[in-house]
């Protein structure tokens, strides 16, 4: 079918040029190789399509017929790169993107906001999920990630911007609780956990001035795989929590939670970007990662 194909582009070719040279010239290839195609078409039709002659080229009775057809597959094809070209070189078509719930809405919606509106021939999908969404399964352009690192070929990375994580309370916790002055202080005290972080009971430290490490299992009672419900639970005064800097943000500049063990700081992670490693992006990705890189480095 494919070889058909190619043979149909030829032949339109050869009738538009009426002759093998000027088609050869405009397709790149020999005349020799035109003249196989053309013969190669004929055989698989049956029928003899251009009459030869050591003077010009004529259109058989079966090529009139069948030119109508070759003409309409290669204006097809080429409205077809055209439409692909748009897409590459546009911001249009669908742009799906994956996150959390937590990291869209207090940061990714409203960096892309202004954006989105002002490209309305843009149609954008957003997955949010709190955990990781296969790329190449769900056709996921951009995947917003937190992690320490990337370490995956098939994939290429962006760095948004560095994250700390803080260990809170609010100020309703510590007045009713005892005193956090050391890290060995945190085993009088309760863990919010948020199941989606790893060993969600196990707090590590480590000491800003000497570097020394300190690993604490802390007591909890109440567990969440969601990070709005962990911040109103922590708020409320029913345990510490771990969190990221960037998604308590406001609580902290209003004085809901406070950072304790100042002293001290827990691992940090990066915010990443994540596409899919090709060697030219479309378009509207690559705007798409523009606005998130300007979003955050102005943050």
């Amino acid at each position: 079918m494919i070889d058909n194909l190619r043979g149909m582009a030829v032949f339109a070719s050869v009738v538009g040029h009426g002759s093998f040279s000027g088609s050869a010239r405009e397709l790149g290839i020999t005349t020799s190789a035109v003249s196989q195609q053309i013969r190669a078409l004929e055989n698989e039709l049956g029928v003899v399509l251009l009459h030869r002659s050591t003077r010009k080229l004529s259109l058989t009775e079966a090529g009139e017929s069948f030119y109508g057809a070759a003409r309409d597959v290669v204006s097809a094809a080429e409205q077809g790169r055209i439409k692909v070209n748009q897409l590459r070189d546009e911001l249009a078509g669908s742009l799906r993107i994956a996150t959390t719930p937590e990291l869209g809405v207090n940061h990714i919606l409203p960096a892309l906001s202004t954006w989105m509106a002002a490209h309305d021939d843009l149609s954008i999908t957003y997955f949010a999920d709190n955990h990781y969404i296969d790329l190449i399964d769900e056709r996921i352009d951009i995947a917003i990630r937190m992690s320490p690192s990337i370490n995956d070929s098939t994939l290429s990375s962006h760095p948004l911007t560095d994250v700390r994580q803080l260990l809170v309370a609010s100020p309703q916790y510590l007045r009713q609780n005892n005193k956090i002055e050391i890290p060995k202080d945190l085993v009088d005290h309760q863990l919010i956990c948020i199941d989606i972080m790893k060993d969600p009971n196990q707090v590590e430290l480590t000491q800003t001035e000497t570097g020394k490490k300190i690993r604490t299992k802390m007591a909890s009672r109440i567990h969440t795989n969601n990070v709005f419900m962990a911040t109103t639970l922590a708020k409320e005064g029913h345990g510490l929590v771990r969190m990221m800097e960037m998604d308590i943000k406001k609580e902290l500049e209003n004085g809901d939670l406070v950072e304790v063990l100042t002293g001290y700081q827990l691992s940090s992670f990066v915010l990443y970007a994540v596409t899919l490693s090709r060697e030219q992006q479309p378009a509207k990705i690559t705007r798409c990662l523009e606005v998130l890189k300007k979003y955050f480095h102005a943050g």
